[in-house]
């Protein structure tokens, strides 16, 4: 489970590389720790099939019976097309969630928290995870008055061999290329759950590590 990312790389790359037009996306900055609740930048359709850039609230909310609702954050591979919970937002609203790094703490006391990012010519090269979102209206805590906010979540994997080193148990899914994104938002609930595959690990590396709880790179 991801609980812990960066996004750290300007509006203006976000922009490119996803292909969102400036005036179909909102202002952003570079955000070195974006914690669950957090509102963090997601690309998504708009209803005439355009893309957008806009600010979602990270988590899906899960009811309770007798308790505050949850926010969760990652939903698995072997859930997304079984599980009534997400079954869906995955049929109907994939989205792309901008990132620079994930990170995963080492179970130590202290903990050690490891920061992954993909291999290429910049330092921490921009990527997405594999995300749904949805429309939340109701009570954030117990008793509380009802909100009305966009949500969202992204899909996880079994950990490749480099990630597995830090967390034996999963890894979010992460897209790379173009073809990737389109095939991800556009294509059949078949088609987009082929891109379910644990990240090459030869293509990734640990860019940081120790007791720092955000990335400390911020690029352009």
């Amino acid at each position: 489970m991801c609980n812990l990312y960066s996004m750290t790389r300007a509006r203006e790359a976000v922009l490119r590389l996803f292909r969102v037009s400036d005036n179909r996306a909102a202002a952003i900055m570079p955000l070195p720790a974006i914690f669950p609740g957090h509102m963090a930048p997601v690309v998504r359709r708009t209803a005439d099939g355009d893309r957008e850039l806009v600010r979602l609230s990270w988590g899906f909310v899960l009811l309770q019976d007798g308790k505050a609702p949850r926010r969760v954050t990652n939903f698995r591979d072997d859930k997304a097309r079984s599980s009534s919970f997400w079954r869906p937002s995955f049929e109907q609203r994939r989205c792309l969630v901008p990132a620079s790094s994930f990170c995963e703490p080492k179970d130590t006391k202290p903990a050690t928290w490891h920061w992954f990012a993909l291999r290429g010519e910049e330092p921490r090269p921009l990527f997405a995870f594999a995300g749904i979102w949805r429309n939340y209206r109701g009570a954030m805590k117990k008793d509380g008055l009802p909100v009305d906010l966009d949500v969202f979540a992204f899909l996880t994997t079994t950990p490749n061999a480099l990630v597995s080193t830090i967390n034996h148990e999963r890894m979010p899914v992460i897209l790379s290329t173009d073809d990737e994104f389109e095939q991800w938002m556009t294509g059949t609930p078949a088609e987009a759950f082929k891109l379910t595959r644990e990240y090459p690990p030869d293509a990734m590396r640990i860019v940081q590590e120790g007791a720092e709880k955000s990335d400390q790179l911020i690029e352009s």
